[in-house]
């Protein structure tokens, strides 16, 4: 991987974590992924007609069937998310999304692709293990069995995010081809995908529309927020990724599991902070050690 593959990541990942502690701090469902998607929409029409006034007339079924998987894969990675959050800490929830996803594709390649674990991957497996039982409470965690209450909350974190990792690693490989493969742009793949997913969430935003304004008065600060960065973290991705392996690009981007720990717990005040961020740190060694071994 290029340094300049390697920067572009390492901001995007200090972005993602930042814009995600917005997201838990809004509380919001599907209707606020509705408002960020709206916004981003918005924000990003000049940048979105600029690059689209000529390639996307261009564009056949090939090119809006996949931005339209990318667009599904993203509102259920959201959505899904969104929830995790309400439900348990940032600090169990997000890092075990953003590990899970590079571990299930190396899981899959070997079981069903023939490709053979090496020795540094094998470290990388146990760095993930043990980085999950260390961000979802470590020893603590058998003191929480004692809890209902705390036990209920840490499986919650556990469920909602490796089914959030799922979905990272589903968008991660279709929006991949879609940059690597097809040569579309990373910008208008994110922004047309944007579109589709408005089209996505209107149903279910606007299906208590009486409840929309108090909702939009609570949230846009947070929605305008993530609107506004959150697409520039994801198209640095992007962007490393037509000149990088995704196999390193996927796992270097879980550099933004330690912003989110170190930056969750010290503004959200969840506990275990320390512990969190060195199980950050092993998920993010494990991933890292996983993509290149």
């Amino acid at each position: 991987m290029s340094l300049t593959a390697f920067g572009l990541i390492i901001l995007a990942g200090l972005i993602h974590a930042g814009w995600n502690i917005a997201a838990k701090r809004a509380g919001g469902d599907a209707r606020f992924a509705f408002f960020t998607s709206i916004l981003n929409m918005a924000v990003w029409a000049p940048l979105g007609w600029w690059l689209g006034r000529d390639a996307v007339p261009l564009w056949g079924a090939r090119e809006w069937g996949i931005v339209a998987v990318s667009g599904l894969l993203h509102v259920l990675y959201y959505v899904v998310l969104l929830r995790g959050y309400r439900k348990a800490d940032l600090t169990v929830v997000y890092p075990l999304a953003r590990g899970t996803g590079p571990l299930l594709s190396s899981m899959v390649a070997i079981t069903f692709l023939g490709e053979h674990l090496s020795a540094l991957g094998a470290l990388g497996v146990a760095g993930v293990v043990g980085g999950v039982f260390l961000i979802a409470g470590g020893p603590g965690l058998l003191r929480a069995a004692k809890d209902p209450a705390a036990r209920s909350q840490v499986h919650k974190g556990m469920l909602y995010g490796v089914l959030t990792g799922v979905f990272i690693a589903s968008y991660t490989v279709v929006d991949g081809y879609a940059v690597k493969a097809m040569l579309l742009s990373p910008i208008l793949v994110d922004y047309m995908g944007n579109l589709a997913r408005i089209a996505l969430l209107s149903p279910v935003a606007l299906r208590r529309p009486r409840e929309l304004a108090p909702l939009w008065r609570a949230q846009w600060k947070y929605a305008l927020l993530v609107a506004a960065v959150s697409p520039v973290a994801y198209v640095l991705v992007l962007y490393a990724m037509q000149s990088a392996p995704m196999s390193h690009v996927a796992p270097a981007r879980e550099v933004s599991m330690l912003f989110a720990a170190l930056i969750g717990g010290h503004l959200l005040k969840e506990g275990d902070r320390k512990a969190r961020i060195f199980g950050a740190v092993l998920i993010a060694a494990g991933v890292t050690a996983l993509g290149l071994g």
